[in-house]
């Protein structure tokens, strides 16, 4: 059993315990979250759904990110996946949801955002906002399953503070 998995059992566990239910919006990891998350046998019981908004069209779309913000800011930039999460928390039925844009390479980046740089937004129905950009290494895989280890990791955090 990876080490992904086993933390999106223990998510999954504490999510159901304070009876939650998680909604993810995915760019960069292109639904590893999810995958991570339905791993788990009973996710059902916790986890609504996953917005994969690889576009900027379906991130305006899918969660009404507006495009002025993709324009001034870019998609990876902390304004983009905070309205990606709040997206996410409206067009579901979910009471914690977590958003993730980055560039995960192995071309894309920037002096300024460089390949590696990823965006996270955490939200709740309680009234969590929290967001965060952190700069990841290696090949793209190793990027995108950083990422994934990274939101699923705060979030446990988060989950742990609110019990």
């Amino acid at each position: 059993m990876s080490e992904l998995h086993i933390l999106s059992k223990r998510v999954g566990i504490k999510l159901k315990q304070q009876s939650h239910i998680l909604v993810t919006a995915e760019s960069c990891t292109g639904g590893g979250v999810a995958s991570a998350i339905t791993d788990a046998a009973g996710s059902s019981m916790w986890f609504d759904r996953s917005f994969v908004t690889y576009s900027n069209e379906a991130k305006i779309e899918m969660l009404d990110v507006k495009e002025s913000s993709l324009q001034e800011y870019g998609a990876v930039s902390e304004e983009v996946v905070n309205e990606m999460v709040q997206g996410a928390l409206l067009h579901s039925r979910g009471t914690y949801a977590i958003s993730v844009s980055g560039i995960a390479g192995p071309s894309g980046g920037s002096e300024e955002k460089p390949i590696g740089t990823v965006c996270f937004g955490w939200a709740s129905k309680q009234g969590l906002r929290e967001v965060e950009t952190v700069r990841f290494s290696g090949d793209r895989a190793e990027v995108r399953l950083q990422a994934c280890w990274h939101v699923l990791s705060r979030l446990e955090e988060q989950l742990d503070i609110a019990e």
